[in-house]
């Protein structure tokens, strides 16, 4: 198989691990292929968008999600490492509001697979980070939400050294008890 793929504590929540080819020169791996990916997973799912970001220590993105048109997501990091982190927001799941966090680096080649209906957001852990992901809809940003990264009633246990830099709709993002979330 291209990749081992593990169910986290959130069952729907994939950790994908490909089969990495190294020697002296360097490595190789392909990081996506939609026919392993299905026949791994089950999940026969069309990405639509590619995003890359690049963050310094202790930037915390997230917890993002759309209320409408939402986005499944399939995270890597190319550089560095972050602590990735999605919330079940749907509200008719036994695992409503609990959280699940995976070290991803460029190290682990590790990728994480966040369905439809979670919320997702990762700190930076490194002196910086690329990270990668692909999206099964477009970015709307009128249906666009923050979940409240520090929300207490979540719980998540960030490992940040000091406070987190945040971009302002971060900072004000909603606690899951005010948050829109998914039936």
């Amino acid at each position: 198989m291209p990749y081992t793929v593990t169910a986290t504590d959130l069952p729907e929540v994939l950790i994908l691990e490909p089969k990495v080819f190294g020697d002296s020169r360097g490595f190789f791996y392909e990081s996506f292929n939609a026919r392993d990916f299905e026949k791994c997973t089950g999940l026969n799912k069309e990405f639509v968008q590619d995003n890359h970001s690049k963050s310094s220590r202790n930037v915390l993105r997230g917890l993002h999600y759309q209320i409408q048109h939402p986005q499944g997501k399939l995270v890597r990091v190319v550089e560095g490492e972050v602590f990735d982190v999605a919330v079940d927001l749907r509200k008719s799941s036994p695992n409503f509001g609990k959280w699940v966090g995976v070290t991803l680096s460029a190290e682990n080649n590790r990728q994480l697979w966040v369905p439809e209906g979670f919320a997702h957001g990762f700190v930076v852990v490194s002196e910086n980070a690329q990270f990668l992901y692909k999206t099964t809809d477009y970015w709307y940003p009128e249906f666009e939400r923050s979940l409240l990264w520090s929300d207490a009633s979540v719980g998540i246990q960030w490992p940040l050294s000091g406070e987190p830099s945040l971009a302002a709709k971060d900072a004000n993002g909603k606690p899951l008890g005010d948050a829109d979330c998914f039936e």
